[in-house]
């Protein structure tokens, strides 16, 4: 999973990156400190992994990860190459979920591309240009498809319905992601890549002096923006986040407990993106490896059998299935065959959440 942390110059995107990636990208008081994109990979936190570590004496954990891509900041006009915004575009248009960082406190020291403190006036600057870029996309390939729909190409027919009401709905300041799309439809919108068809975590960057109310007048805008749009919104603190992760780790729990703090800005990511991608994790455990596979909900035995190898997928017999909790009530695997937790599940088995799975194939 890929996503991009993006947001106008100076609300506190590179922070909040460096504190959840550990990453070290430049973070300055001036537009455009980000030129290219920074990237870090980061483990998803999974406690699970541990305790099935120690059951199974594993030699190795390998947890899920997810890639973030702090991208330069945007600015109005980028649709048409202001700023950095060409550069933004191409980059964000690789990323399967955006991270719209917006600034919601007050700190006269740090310069604000504006002027001033508005959220949604920023939320509407980047949310306009994508929009624009979406348009101008869009509206390329309406033109090039309408002079070819002559020949009668029932795949021509179907891109420009659909271009049409993407059109439609981008010149009434809606996003691609708010268009109903067929199922016949997904492989065009895909190849596309449209900014605004990507979801959206919003996340309200509050000032130190927040933490334990978070509900500001600016976050409360925030937030209700967000559910307008469909869209996800946490609250954090980027600049304390930073701060936490520069302490030593084992320091790090004990003054986010003096703050009052019960979830770390990179958990409350993972968990809002997983719910926005409609993601989960499946184990796999032995002493070789315990793992974590990152699928998507209502994903059936042998398609994630196919995430560990392709033959896994193709050469599919069945699976030995029991649920996390099962299996560490029952302290191992084989006690928990003996109590009948385990369960074989064939072709058709929806995988869950905390599956932990031995699959059988031949190929």
């Amino acid at each position: 999973m890929k996503i991009g942390v993006v947001g106008l110059p100076n609300v506190g995107k590179s922070t909040l990156f460096n504190a959840i990636t550990e990453a070290g990208a430049e973070s300055a008081n001036y537009p455009f400190c980000t030129i290219e994109p920074n990237i870090g990979v980061v483990d998803v936190p999974d406690e699970r992994l541990n305790v099935l570590g120690e059951m199974y004496h594993t030699q190795k954990i390998t947890p899920a990860s997810i890639e973030f891509v702090d991208i330069a900041g945007l600015v109005a006009g980028a649709s048409h190459g202001e700023g950095l915004g060409n550069k933004f575009l191409s980059h964000i248009r690789e990323v399967d979920a955006i991270v719209h960082v917006v600034r919601c406190f007050k700190n006269e020291k740090i310069i604000h591309v504006n002027g001033s403190i508005d959220p949604l006036r920023d939320i509407e600057v980047i949310n306009l240009e994508l929009a624009l870029a979406d348009l101008e996309q869009v509206s390329k390939k309406l033109e090039k498809d309408e002079k070819l729909i002559k020949t009668g190409d029932k795949t021509l027919l179907q891109s420009v319905n659909l271009m049409r009401k993407i059109k439609t709905a981008l010149e009434n300041n809606s996003p691609a992601r708010s268009v109903e799309i067929e199922e016949d439809d997904k492989s065009i919108l895909k190849n596309l890549q449209l900014l605004t068809a990507k979801p959206v975590i919003y996340v309200a960057n509050i000032g130190e002096n927040e933490i334990g109310k978070e509900d500001n007048e600016f976050v409360k805008q925030v937030k209700a923006f967000a559910e307008k749009d469909n869209s996800k919104c946490i609250t954090l603190c980027a600049k304390i986040e930073e701060e936490i992760v520069s302490l030593p780790k084992d320091e790090r729990a004990m003054y986010k407990e003096e703050l009052g703090i019960t979830q770390s800005g990179l958990e409350k990511l993972v968990v809002a993106s997983y719910d926005l991608l409609g993601l989960m994790s499946y184990l796999t455990a032995g002493e070789k490896e315990v793992r974590a596979w990152t699928i998507k909900k209502g994903t059936k035995a042998p398609q994630a059998a196919g995430k560990i190898h392709s033959d896994f997928e193709k050469g599919f017999i069945k699976a030995e299935v029991v649920s996390y909790n099962d299996l560490v009530e029952a302290g191992s695997f084989l006690k928990a065959k003996e109590k009948g937790k385990v369960r074989i599940e064939g072709k058709d088995y929806v995988v869950c959440d905390g599956d932990v799975i031995l699959f059988r194939f031949n190929v």
